[in-house]
């Protein structure tokens, strides 16, 4: 039993277990910022009722998969009471076979967060105090390392809830004030002690999508500030090219009839609210039409954004699900028996389709944003007053050449990210497991296109924020203005050749801390 009370963390704010959906900004919270978490008396209860229906029906003795019998192929394999315990221990420490870097910290206690509030819906029966212990892991900030390679997102995120479980039993290892220590070291110095597993519990910890969700999770959090960015990012380049406003009319996009694209179009017109750059080349322009990046900007965006509410709408429900095997069923049957289902709702293909989408959707948004970038260096709009690269002394150098060929290697790496994962499938289990989703690969990689994609957007928002500055004394809309002056703060403007990676790495930070989006 933990030492500590789970449910009284300092803060008022505390996120509360209750059995109801998670939230992504709770998600994100908890995760980033540490916010507390408790439990609720009546989920507390809840499960300490599942528990007592799920040692009713042990003692009726028969065989219940996973609770008295192997796992996977080993399903038919009865095991006798007196192993019951050392069966879930042994489940748990065999299927920690995960490689590859340590998950980041955010994601591991996304994973505990996510896997608790599961728990405390009373589906997976396990007892109270396991899951008091996680929370009161995840209050005093310790963090089990969790390898990202090893789950094929069928059966559970198998092996990083298993790396994940070894230091509830005080094994495994764990991160605890930045410093690496055995799980047991990193329980003691907190005043925590392991709970031994009983029956069902080491399946009920790791047979879930609680890897996959947590990073989805993470992800939608990151892509809407990311899509906020790149709709302001489109009106800052409007008038850094000089394009005309005449693309969003709001009446074309009714006609085309798709909601993202709508609202794309209105979101990038109301940032350019009050321009005198738009009237200044109104009349008398040569140019018909402007190049595509900047005229179907709503509707590549507003594709974008469709898929993305989608793929947030399934992490949304997996935040309020039990992804368990078998589930408890306590209160639906008479005289207390409890009804125990075996099913797979284990199965991640729901997550990784979402997830795999979500990455196509990120490849849409760093493209048409690198070929806009592209088209402001090329100079090659003589109705344009800007030179080569932005380059204060074109040859002698060489401004922002190198920015867009940064921009163009992460598109190039999203497009090879975006291959479906969801698309392959590769059996497992002996045959039993015959079909999986690889949506924790899907995950691995979506995680990965966010922090390409941010870093493409930060590139045009440098790049944009030095093209206005060619506009002067004209100034543009009150957003654009607003989102020019706080890249301002950080990045001063481009005097002579200095290196662009930090300028870069400081407007990401600021897409990234969600300062382009909107209240």
């Amino acid at each position: 039993m933990p030492s500590a009370s789970p449910d009284r963390p300092n803060s008022k704010d505390a996120v509360l277990l209750d059995g109801s959906p998670l939230t992504i900004k709770q998600v994100a919270a908890v995760a980033r910022n540490r916010q507390p978490v408790r439990i609720s008396p009546d989920a507390r209860a809840s499960m300490a009722g599942a528990r007592a229906a799920l040692e009713r029906r042990m003692a009726e003795g028969q065989a219940l998969y996973g609770i008295n019998t192997g796992f996977g192929s080993l399903s038919r394999v009865r095991v006798a009471d007196k192993d019951l315990d050392e069966l879930q221990a042994n489940l748990v420490r065999s299927h920690a076979a995960g490689v590859g870097d340590a998950a980041d910290e955010e994601v591991v206690r996304g994973m505990m967060l996510i896997l608790a509030a599961s728990l405390c819906r009373a589906r997976s029966a396990v007892r109270p105090e396991l899951v008091e212990l996680m929370v009161s892991m995840l209050n005093a900030g310790v963090h089990p390392v969790v390898p990202t390679r090893g789950p094929v997102g069928a059966s559970g995120d198998l092996a990083p809830l298993s790396h994940l479980a070894l230091v509830f039993l005080g094994e495994g290892e764990a991160v605890l004030g930045g410093q690496r220590m055995s799980g047991r070291d990193a329980l003691g110095a907190v005043n925590l002690r392991p709970v031994p597993l009983a029956a069902k519990e080491g399946l009920a910890l790791i047979n879930g999508t609680h890897y996959m969700c947590a990073i989805g999770a993470l992800a939608m959090h990151d892509m809407e500030a990311l899509l906020q960015s790149a709709m302001r990012a489109t009106a800052l380049s409007i008038d850094a090219c000089r394009a005309t406003d005449a693309f969003l009319d709001p009446r074309i996009h009714a006609a085309r009839n798709q909601p993202g694209q709508q609202a794309v179009a209105a979101a990038v017109l109301d940032q350019l609210q009050g321009s005198t750059i738009l009237p200044a080349h109104a009349e008398d322009d040569p140019r018909v039409q402007d190049p595509y990046s900047f005229r179907c900007s709503p509707q590549v965006l507003g594709a974008a954004l469709d898929s993305m509410l989608w793929s947030r709408g399934v992490i949304e429900r997996e935040l309020g699900g039990v992804t368990d095997n078998p589930l408890v069923f306590a209160s639906t049957t008479e005289a207390g028996r409890a009804d125990i289902l075996s099913g797979g709702n284990f199965h991640g293909m729901p997550l990784a389709l979402a997830l795999d989408a979500a990455k196509l959707a990120l490849v849409t948004v760093a493209g048409i944003s690198e070929r806009r970038t592209f088209w402001i260096l090329a100079a090659n709009d003589p109705q344009n007053p800007v030179r080569p690269y932005l380059s204060s002394n074109p040859g002698v150098n060489s401004g922002y050449m190198i920015a867009q060929y940064t921009a163009a290697a992460c598109c190039n790496e999203l497009q090879v990210l975006a291959h479906p994962a969801s698309a392959h499938n590769v059996v497992t289990s002996a045959g039993i497991e015959d079909y999986n989703s690889m949506g924790a690969t899907s995950a691995n990689h979506l995680r990965a296109a966010v922090r390409l994609a941010t870093d493409v957007i930060a590139i045009e928002l440098l790049v944009m924020c030095e093209g206005l500055e060619y506009q002067r004394p004209l100034r543009s809309g009150a957003g654009v203005e607003a989102l020019h002056a706080e890249v301002r703060r950080h990045v001063p403007r481009l005097e002579g050749d200095r290196s662009p990676a930090p300028d870069i790495v400081a407007v990401a930070q600021l897409v990234k801390a969600r300062a382009f989006v909107e209240a």
